[in-house]
């Protein structure tokens, strides 16, 4: 069975910084693209960044310099590293998994950045 469980969100102070994770099981993480989605409310889901099997990053334009992906094929885990967190980085923040038996959602975790 697939599972994807994020964790590491909560409340932060604009400028803080949080690591989100994603732990990975039930299908051979090493051979998977995995990928941070967000949505805030009353928005559409948009890709933060993505990482390939043999580590290529990608990030969307206006995530570049604040946040970091990296992945541990060893503990089949991908984590986000959220620096200079601003109010509009509020959203719920979900761990994508893409290969060759399909794609899978992780349930999601909550960021709010807010003073």
């Amino acid at each position: 069975q697939v599972q994807l469980v994020e964790s590491g969100g909560g409340l932060v102070q604009p400028g803080g910084s949080l690591r989100l994770s994603c732990a990975a099981s039930g299908f051979t993480f090493s051979r998977y693209a995995m990928s941070w989605y967000r949505q805030a409310p009353g928005k559409e889901r948009e890709l933060v960044a993505g990482i390939a099997p043999g580590s290529l990053i990608n990030y969307a334009d206006s995530m570049k310099g604040r946040f970091t992906i990296s992945r541990d094929n060893v503990k089949n885990t991908v984590y986000l590293q959220l620096n200079s967190l601003k109010p509009e980085d509020t959203a719920v923040y979900y761990c994508n998994a893409v290969g060759r038996r399909g794609e899978y959602w992780g349930q999601g975790t909550q960021v709010t950045v807010s003073s």
